[in-house]
C-alpha cells in the first residue's frame, strides 16, 4: 500500500517569470503533476469515465475542492525539483494530499524545502442520464492500494 510517492520535474522557462523565479501558479500545476504520475504508479487512469474506458480499474474521477501552497524558497529555471506527495487523510469520499517541494533533492545538506501544499480531492462519478458528476464512495480497488502516511510524517 502506497502513502507516499516521489515525482521530479525540471522548472521550464514557460514555468518562470521574467526574472526566471517558478511563478506561484505553476506549483499547483506540479502538485497535480505528481498527484497524476502516483495514480498512475498505482496503475489507474487519472480521468477514466471521459472516453468511458479505464485502466483496469473502476470510472472515478478526482475533482479538487481544495487548493493551497505556501512559499519558503525560490525555484529557479533549469533547477530539478523533486515533489513530495503524502497522503494525509483517507475519508470514505475524499482524499486530502500535503506535498513537499524540495530543492536540491540531491544535495545533501544543501537539500531544502522550498514549498509545502495541499490538495483535498472528491472521488467522482460520471451519471449519463443527467451528464453529472456525483461523490461516491472511493472504489476497494483504489482503498487496497492507498493507506494514510504514519502520524508524524505530515506536519500539523
Amino acid at each position: 500500500m502506497a502513502h507516499r510517492f516521489l515525482h521530479r520535474r525540471i522548472v521550464e522557462f514557460a514555468d518562470t517569470d521574467v526574472a526566471g523565479i517558478m511563478h506561484f501558479s505553476n506549483f499547483f500545476r506540479f502538485m497535480e503533476s505528481a498527484e497524476h504520475a502516483f495514480y498512475r504508479s498505482l496503475g489507474f487512469s487519472v480521468h477514466p469515465f471521459r472516453h468511458g474506458v479505464g485502466m483496469g480499474g473502476p470510472n472515478v474521477g478526482w475533482p479538487r475542492v481544495h487548493a493551497s501552497a505556501d512559499y519558503r524558497l525560490p525555484l529557479h529555471f533549469e533547477e530539478v525539483v523533486e515533489i513530495e506527495l503524502l497522503v494525509e487523510t483517507l475519508r470514505n469520499k475524499t482524499i486530502h494530499y500535503y506535498f513537499q517541494f524540495w530543492k536540491n533533492p540531491d544535495g545533501g545538506d544543501d537539500r531544502a524545502l522550498a514549498a509545502t501544499g495541499r490538495f483535498t480531492v472528491v472521488c467522482v462519478s460520471f451519471d449519463t442520464e443527467t451528464r453529472r458528476m456525483k461523490a461516491v464512495a472511493i472504489p476497494e480497488e483504489w482503498r487496497e492500494k492507498i493507506e494514510t502516511a504514519p502520524e508524524g510524517l505530515v506536519p500539523s
